[in-house]
């Protein structure tokens, strides 16, 4: 099978090749014959993708260690889970992780477009082969083969780092390339549509789900990061502002940015340039994020081994894909104008306009301080890096601004708002909101971030919830529905407003556990076995924890581990037992580092957070019965849960959003236009 992998990379490149060139002299010649010989070159990609990806499993699955990448990530112990999630553990498999997804997409793409929207489709499958040709170049020639042979077989491999053996890095990566790969469709699209010339919505309305797609799997990819590096990493946070943690965020950022600049281009015709820029900008960034990860130029917990010929090879395909697009949008510029102009800075398109210039500039803000070191060291010699103060000081504000116009944009009317438009939408809001922060001030907090986070987190779910009361009352009364009936019939009727707004609750919420964080609470204390250490919580609980022992484990081969040092702690809260939790310090075979493993236990308002942070680990292994004093580091941390919770909400959104229409569908199919409708025309406000 691995032989038969190896072999299906080098047939895919010239496929790939050949189909790219057929699919632009298909548009070119508009050549129906050239357009189908591109885009069945696009299934034959995927298919020997799939015959390479399951080469690259087979070899790690059956220990060939005589395989570079298997010896360097893998060993005859790890568990099959780790085995099969090896694929995309390291450098080279994740490449061709990459690849995968990507020619899936691509195939998908192909498929559901089979008999529609065929004056897009030679360019789209040029430009989809013209990425996977790129990254078969990668893998064959930039000495990143993941069927590279060692000249000797060793015994045994390397090993999977430890930290990458939690199920949450099993979900995390996938999810991400997931995302970065199905952005490539609205990308291609936006092409063709650059180079046929048909520059309306429609290409936008054709990829709206692809760009929803792409949105959900990054947002999602993101949190699971967070709750990977809050259960794995031992330090209790969930996001470090780390090189490749700011690289999933830029794309993020860009895709978010154009889901809500695309609506004004729908209803307005309004921003095309701005749009085009977007989705180009977007793209290059799910590049940038797999560059920066692959390179290793700035170190970070998640890069692999430093290679300049790959970081060339990167920068030179970024910047040509820079330099098409610019000259594409060059060349198509006066057809790219605008059909009418922003009338009113009191106006939903004013709204959205700011809600992408400040998410261009958390984009800028992130990706300067990512580039710091680099741009340092080439002026001056010196690396210089910033940490997360910069990061937290520029980006405060920004999200608050962001947060604020979560409510104000889908509210406020189109063209100009009038006075009547704006009490009757923002008056009750505005007085939750300030009466949330005058609340909170009474209670004793006075943490002015947070209070102002609280205050626009109220403001923005009373006009959701208004607008959800609205609605429901509104069909309720013309449709003779129960509220239950009504509220589910009125989400069913426009999925993409109602799906959205429950994306912004999940938002919400999310960025209410973040402005909790001035109330974490840190204690540090030094324990002997039967001591008892209290830890006092902001909502005022008290946690007594008793230091119970420690156990060790020496040379646990199924468990791949050297040894393991783990401390036993009961837990009671408010004088009732939670149980016994462990929290221990691993050596991983073949690791350099060792790992932590921490307690958690959480509740809906706040978690426990237990870490095993000092111990005289020498004479512990030893066996020394009077090496039992342990330091512990207990945190208790309001509202983190509210970040999953927040995830989880995000992602029902999300799914409502993209769920497609029964009514439309039918409509589409008896017109055989299907999926080709014109812009959806969102609600005034007013």
């Amino acid at each position: 099978m691995n032989v038969l992998g190896e072999l299906a990379l080098w047939i895919a490149l010239p496929v790939s090749l050949f189909g790219m060139v057929l699919g632009f002299a298909g548009g070119r010649a508009r050549r129906g014959d050239l357009t189908l010989s591109a885009e069945r070159s696009v299934y034959a990609v995927f298919f020997l993708s799939v015959i390479a990806s399951l080469g690259v499993v087979d070899t790690f699955l059956n220990d060939r260690f005589e395989y570079w990448y298997v010896a360097n990530y893998s060993s005859r112990n790890l568990e099959t889970f780790f085995k099969v999630s090896g694929l995309w553990a390291g450098q080279r498999g994740s490449l061709l992780f990459w690849l995968l997804l990507l020619s899936c997409f691509a195939a998908i793409a192909v498929f559901s477009n089979r008999k529609k929207n065929r004056e897009f489709m030679p360019y789209v499958a040029g430009t989809l082969l013209t990425i996977t040709s790129f990254f078969l170049v990668v893998l064959l020639f930039a000495d990143v083969n993941p069927f590279e042979k060692l000249t000797f077989t060793p015994a045994d491999g390397s090993g999977l780092n430890p930290q990458l053996q939690n199920y949450w890095m099993t979900i995390h990566p996938p999810t991400l390339y997931l995302g970065f790969t199905a952005f490539t469709v609205p990308f291609a699209f936006a092409v063709a549509a650059l180079l046929n010339g048909r520059l309306d919505a429609r290409w936008i309305v054709i990829t709206r789900k692809w760009t929803l797609l792409s949105w959900f799997f990054l947002s999602n990819g993101i949190i699971f990061g967070m709750r990977w590096a809050y259960e794995e990493l031992g330090w209790g946070g969930y996001w470090f502002w780390d090189p490749v943690e700011n690289a999933s965020l830029l794309p993020w950022l860009t895709a978010t940015a154009f889901l809500h600049s695309i609506q004004i281009q729908e209803n307005r015709g309004m921003l095309k340039v701005w749009n085009m820029g977007l989705v180009i900008l977007t793209f290059l960034l799910t590049i940038f994020a797999t560059f920066l990860t692959r390179s290793g130029l700035i170190e970070s917990v998640h890069t692999f081994a430093q290679e300049l010929k790959i970081a060339y090879i990167f920068l030179g395909f970024m910047s040509s894909i820079l330099m098409v697009g610019l000259v594409l949008v060059l060349y198509r510029l006066p057809r790219l104008k605008s059909d009418n102009q922003i009338e009113s800075f009191l106006s939903r398109e004013s709204a959205f306009v700011f809600n992408n210039l400040i998410l261009l500039g958390a984009t800028f803000a992130v990706l300067w301080g990512t580039l710091l070191p680099l741009i340092s060291e080439g002026l001056t010699g010196q690396e210089i890096a910033v940490g997360p103060p910069f990061f937290n000081r520029v980006n405060l504000p920004i999200g608050l601004a962001l947060l604020a116009l979560m409510g104000i944009g889908p509210v406020i009317a189109w063209r100009r708002a009038s006075r009547r438009n704006l009490v009757r939408n923002f008056l009750r809001p505005v007085s939750v909101g300030l009466a949330t922060m005058l609340g909170l001030w009474i209670g004793g907090a006075r943490h002015a971030m947070a209070l102002v986070t609280f205050g626009l987190a109220a403001f923005v779910m009373t006009i959701i919830v208004v607008e959800f009361w609205k609605g429901t009352r509104a069909r309720a009364r013309i449709e003779g529905e129960g509220a239950f009936k009504a509220f589910l019939h009125l989400i069913a009727r426009n999925r993409r407003r109602w799906g959205g707004y429950i994306v912004h609750v999940g938002v919400v919420v999310i960025f209410t556990a973040f402005a909790a964080a001035p109330w974490y609470q840190e204690f540090l204390q030094t324990l002997e076995p039967g001591e008892v250490m209290v830890a006092e919580s902001p909502l005022g609980h008290t946690y007594e924890l008793t230091y119970e022992g420690l156990s060790t484990n020496i040379r646990d081969l199924e468990r791949n581990l050297d040894w393991q040092v783990t401390a036993l702690v009961s837990v009671q809260r408010d004088g009732e037992p939670l149980g016994t939790f462990t929290t221990e310090k691993r050596m991983h075979m073949n690791a350099e580092q060792m790992s932590t493993e921490v307690g958690i236990q959480s509740f809906p308002l706040e978690d426990l957070y237990i870490i095993l942070a000092d111990a005289d680990l020498g004479r512990i292994l030893q066996g020394d019965a009077a090496a039992q004093s342990v330091t512990f580091t207990v945190m208790v941390k309001p509202l983190v849960g509210w970040i999953w919770a927040g995830g989880l909400i995000l992602t029902l959104g999300s799914l409502i959003a993209m769920w497609p229409s029964a009514e439309r569908l039918r409509t589409a199919s008896s017109t055989g236009r299907a999926g080709m409708s014109g812009a959806e025309a969102l609600p005034t406000g007013d």
